[in-house]
């Protein structure tokens, strides 16, 4: 074998490892992301101070779910932080964020600042994931 396959086999190889480092912090770094927005999302909502009061009155729902609101994507979020159950957890928050969409739309919200952003967030939590999991990348496979 040459001196020049060796050393572009040796590039090759050294490459590989780069590029799914960098897929894999990508997609930590984008998990990460949401899970900053959500966390304090679901505190906030066992505070109650007075913007999540305006704002259950202003979608109809009773202050009263805010607790439990609040445990449910605090679960939610713990379940999609651990690796082994992370696939688990952005099912559950896919559904958590589909309700909050359906419920801006039934408010009457606007529509890229309020019904839509759950879905981009639902967007972020996925592709995260894809990128730092290779069991998800090997389920859906994309083609280019």
């Amino acid at each position: 074998m040459s001196t020049a396959s060796q050393a572009s086999q040796i590039a090759q190889s050294a490459a590989r490892p780069s590029t799914s480092k960098t897929r894999v912090w990508t997609g930590r770094i984008l998990s990460g992301l949401v899970v900053l927005f959500l966390f304090p999302d679901a505190i906030i909502k066992f505070m109650k101070p007075a913007p999540v009061v305006e704002a259950f009155a202003h979608v109809g729902w009773p202050l009263s779910l805010a607790n439990a609101l609040g445990i449910v994507l605090l679960v939610c979020i713990a379940i999609y932080v651990f690796p082994r159950t992370s696939v688990l957890g952005a099912i559950l928050l896919t559904g958590y964020l589909g309700g909050a969409v359906a419920t801006h739309l039934r408010a009457g919200d606007p529509l890229f600042s309020h019904v839509l952003f759950p879905t981009y967030l639902g967007v972020l939590l996925w592709l995260g994931l894809y990128l730092r999991d290779e069991r998800l990348r090997a389920l859906v496979p994309l083609r280019s």
